[in-house]
């Protein structure tokens, strides 16, 4: 459940009618977390609450957002929610896994959430193991979409103006049954389950997402973010959309280069 915070005007409502909810799924290379720690911090977007939930595993750390020493020291959770009235924009960062078999459980009180909170929209950024691609999805983009049928009704021909390709299905029995396809999208986490979900409760939302490998994610979390501006326009798109992105402060520790000392 959503728990606003006395910042922002979060403690003021937890309405965010029109508000299209950006939220990634934690998946292969955390592609999305890193690809929403680029919008919040490009954007400057405030804190406004957090996403009180027992499906996450616990954890604290300090401001992976920091500008400035004063700032350092606040505490971030696991699950924090923030917002930039002016564009409509409200984001849910995870930041860490999911505990076993608490997919589900997650999914129904995320998309509750979302009804109640009058959300227009969703927007899940994912990713999927690039090794587990068919012959179909090695050729052109490593980028795909999905949308929910009432959100296609709404964009999708904006969606074939821009030249996307929609995520395909697969054979549910490779070499069987060739004729039988299925969604499937190895390494999502998430994904599949919210995306089916909001199918069958009429919620619009579009998941983005690229195929990738583990390993050091941050072009992966650039192509997957700028994707997202071709639709969104969060940024003026130029000729090099990656350079107008700001990189937040907490990833100098992405590959272990220590604590900061504003921990202690």
């Amino acid at each position: 459940m959503f728990v606003p915070c006395d910042r922002g005007g979060g403690s003021a409502s937890s309405d965010f009618k029109g508000f299209t909810l950006l939220m990634p799924a934690v998946s292969v290379g955390n592609v999305g977390q890193l690809a929403i720690d680029l919008v919040i911090s490009t954007l400057g977007m405030t804190k406004v609450g957090y996403f009180y939930t027992d499906c996450l595993v616990p954890m604290v750390g300090n401001n992976p957002y920091a500008t400035a020493e004063e700032n350092s020291k606040e505490l971030s959770i696991n699950a924090e929610v923030y917002w930039l009235p002016s564009k409509k924009l409200v984001v849910l960062q995870i930041r860490s896994p999911f505990i076993k078999n608490k997919y589900r459980p997650f999914c129904e009180t995320l998309l509750s959430w979302v009804k109640s909170s009058n959300c227009a929209r969703v927007v899940v950024l994912s990713s999927s193991h690039a090794y587990q691609r068919d012959d179909e999805q090695l050729l052109g983009t490593p980028l795909r979409y999905l949308l929910t049928p009432d959100l296609e009704k709404a964009v999708g021909s904006f969606m074939q103006e821009l030249n996307w390709k929609e995520m395909e299905k697969v054979a549910a029995y490779p070499g069987i049954n060739d004729t039988e396809k299925v969604l499937h999208i190895p390494g999502g986490g998430i994904t599949k389950l919210l995306f089916t979900e909001s199918c069958s409760k009429g919620i619009q939302m579009a998941v983005l997402l690229k195929f990738c490998s583990e390993g050091d994610n941050i072009p992966d979390a650039f192509a997957l973010v700028n994707y997202l501006n071709e639709w969104l326009q969060l940024i003026k798109s130029e000729v090099n959309a990656s350079l107008q992105w700001k990189i937040p402060s907490s990833w100098r520790l992405l590959f272990g280069n220590g604590l900061p000392p504003a921990l202690f």
